[in-house]
């Protein structure tokens, strides 16, 4: 298993799992949306994490949620881009850039980024190249489709094959394209929406997370986990997203007891705590 990434000149251990704090810029994230639109609250966030034990913040300047509002390119840059110099001048944390944009990659890596984070696995037009020519590690999340419908209800015979197909034939692109292996990080894509997966799936997901380190998947590569706050926790509680806390800790876990590499959460120091624990029974 693959034990170290270089982010730009930054090492990240992989050793034990890392907490990657979720930094949303906009106006209408799922859980976040409009608490950290401006750099300074977007700062005095990334700080705090970056004190909590984040290992990586997580940019992004546009929300993924159902029906959230189209953000151009350049809107995007202007979000993202700020945070990241800031970030970088002040701190040496890996920064990683969360979109789908080829001119959000570049601009982003330029400022300071040290990883790719794309929903969409480098499927849009030109994204392919760019992350071979930014030469920083890709995360490669599973998803279903673009934008979902109103009622549209995800379909799998098998939803961990269906997935692990899905991110084999992603890597094989990534390979083709110039991107080395030791720079490709999985990610199964938690979440209803356009991630399509139905409460169900996630659990699925979650009960059986370890098959992606075996046989089933066989990849060899590192496995982010982003369950932090997402719906299928709400489905099974019956509560908001500001009440998931516990279960997301909980998740959190398991995943990483199931091999997750890097954690992906909005409530880092809880997170880290949960996850110190892990490994001092770990260890002891």
């Amino acid at each position: 298993m693959q034990t170290s990434l270089d982010c730009a000149g930054r090492i990240l251990d992989l050793t034990s799992p890392i907490v990657m704090g979720i930094l949303n810029v906009t106006p209408d994230s799922f859980s976040d949306g409009g608490r950290y639109n401006s750099l300074d609250r977007a700062m005095r966030h990334a700080r705090q994490m970056v004190a909590d034990g984040a290992g990586i913040i997580d940019i992004g300047g546009e929300s993924t949620r159902p029906n959230a509002q189209l953000v151009s390119e350049t809107e995007e840059i202007d979000r993202v881009v700020p945070v990241i110099e800031a970030l970088r001048a002040e701190s040496d944390v890996v920064v990683s850039i969360d979109t789908s944009s080829a001119r959000v990659m570049t601009a982003a890596v330029e400022a300071g980024a040290g990883i790719i984070n794309d929903v969409r696995a480098l499927s849009r037009p030109g994204t392919l190249a760019i992350a071979a020519e930014c030469d920083v590690p890709v995360i490669l999340m599973h998803s279903l489709v673009e934008q979902p419908e109103q009622g549209f209800v995800p379909q799998y015979d098998d939803v961990v094959t269906a997935v692990a197909e899905y991110l084999k034939e992603r890597v094989q692109a990534c390979e083709q394209a110039g991107i080395r292996r030791e720079n490709i990080i999985l990610d199964p894509g938690f979440g209803g929406g356009m991630f399509g997966k139905a409460p169900a799936h996630d659990l699925t997901l979650v009960k059986r997370f370890n098959e992606f380190f075996g046989e089933h998947c066989g990849l060899g590569l590192p496995v982010l986990a982003g369950v932090s706050r997402k719906s299928f926790i709400g489905a099974v509680l019956s509560n908001t997203a500001d009440e998931r806390l516990a279960a997301s800790l909980t998740v959190a876990v398991m995943l990483a007891q199931a091999g997750a590499q890097i954690i992906r959460v909005h409530d880092v120091k809880e997170t880290v705590d949960a996850l110190t624990m892990l490994q001092a029974v770990s260890a002891a």
